[in-house]
């Protein structure tokens, strides 16, 4: 090869590298709907903005963890100190939803936790994970697609350690206080990722619609202008909110009644919504009017 053959090549080789350093420091672009493509969207969200006390199980996909090293994680609401993740002494891998870096993609966030979690010393805590960048793995490459996500909802944050009986006194007053917080909780099983809860004398069900936000906030004010979105006596939709590109009604309820006892009502809904989100017409004057007082009332979330 001749000195100009050269200099060319290596000046290709120079470019290739510094577009590899400059998309390497690029911030993790912007991503509406994170989840988007993940086994329970609806669920991940949940996790991560609405329920206090939760797990889940993941499976990392083959060749993304070394071979001796874990093949599952658990993803949870949060962790002591707020730490972003935790590799526990018996060499689980936890990481929190509810704290970490943020940018554009909480995916690329949590699969960075995950990562940096799963390749950590035992026994050792991830107080804090760098900004994820353009060039970071998203959880959609981390994880296995095929790998169910159940949700484990809990009643305090016990799932923090394996045996809280090994706790010294002041991790367990800690623990204590911890769990003293916690708002009792429940998932509903007539729908997909609906929780009821209980928020001093109120209780409240959110409900993360996997439905386009538009088509979804249609669907919603058909029924509101219907007098179809209620729960049963004693219960009114207030509004909905914005979290992950997915939109998520709240309803007040009856604070006698326990979660359990909305099953039955919440799957109607789910039928009613299910038929509105099917029509094609375009909305009427009362519908519309119905409309604009959900998005009057509605926040996003991140």
């Amino acid at each position: 090869m001749g000195k100009a053959s050269r200099r060319r090549k290596n000046g290709r080789d120079n470019d290739h590298e510094t577009r590899t350093r400059e998309l390497s420091a690029a911030p993790a672009p912007f991503v509406s709907r994170p989840f988007e493509g993940l086994t329970g969207e609806t669920d991940w969200v949940a996790i991560r903005e609405v329920v206090p006390a939760a797990t889940a199980k993941v499976t990392f996909a083959d060749g993304e963890v070394a071979a001796d090293g874990p093949r599952t994680a658990t993803v949870a609401t949060v962790l002591p100190l707020s730490w972003s993740g935790l590799r526990r002494a018996d060499g689980a891998v936890m990481v929190a939803l509810q704290s970490g870096s943020t940018t554009g993609d909480a995916s690329r966030d949590v699969a960075q936790v995950l990562l940096a979690t799963a390749a950590a010393d035992v026994g050792m805590p991830l107080p804090y994970a760098p900004l994820a960048t353009a060039v970071t793995p998203r959880l959609q490459d981390v994880l296995d697609p095929t790998a169910p996500f159940e949700v484990t909802v809990h009643d305090g944050f016990d799932f923090w350690v394996p045996d809280t009986g090994d706790l010294d006194d002041e991790g367990k007053e800690a623990l204590e206080q911890a769990n003293a917080a916690a708002i009792p909780t429940t998932k509903l099983e007539s729908a997909p990722a609906a929780y009821w809860c209980r928020v001093g004398e109120r209780s409240y069900l959110r409900w993360v619609l996997p439905h386009n936000e538009d088509a979804a906030t249609d669907a919603l004010a058909r029924l509101h202008a219907a007098s179809a979105a209620a729960l049963g006596e004693g219960t009114r939709l207030l509004g909905a909110f914005r979290a992950c590109g997915l939109l998520v009604p709240v309803w007040d309820l009856d604070p006698r009644l326990a979660g359990v006892d909305y099953e039955e009502a919440l799957g109607k809904l789910a039928a009613r919504l299910d038929e509105a989100l099917a029509q094609s017409s375009p909305l009427s004057s009362e519908e519309r009017r119905a409309r604009s007082g959900l998005l009057s009332r509605q926040v996003t979330l991140r």
